[in-house]
């Protein structure tokens, strides 16, 4: 199995983008930038896929509204060690 990708790099990914999200789009988005097979870890869970990881996300208040969707805020990146 790969390794395990930090949820705050996702949260980067949207930063760098700049644009709006759906759930949907969001989910894409991760897909093509990490691979289908790609597994995720935060804090407090481990091994959630790209979906698993966005509803996760949305449940800890990491998502700000923007334009028709949602982006994020470097205020909800949380600073530290991502290992």
């Amino acid at each position: 199995m790969s390794e395990s990708i930090h949820g705050h790099a996702v949260l980067h990914m949207m930063l760098d983008q700049a644009e709006a999200y759906t759930r949907q789009s969001l989910c894409a988005a991760i897909v093509e930038r990490f691979g289908r097979e790609a597994r995720f870890h935060t804090c407090s869970a481990e091994g959630m896929d790209a979906a698993a990881l966005v509803d996760f996300l949305a449940d800890k208040g990491k998502f700000v509204a923007a334009n028709s969707g949602f982006n994020t805020t470097p205020k909800h990146i949380c600073a530290h060690d991502e290992h």
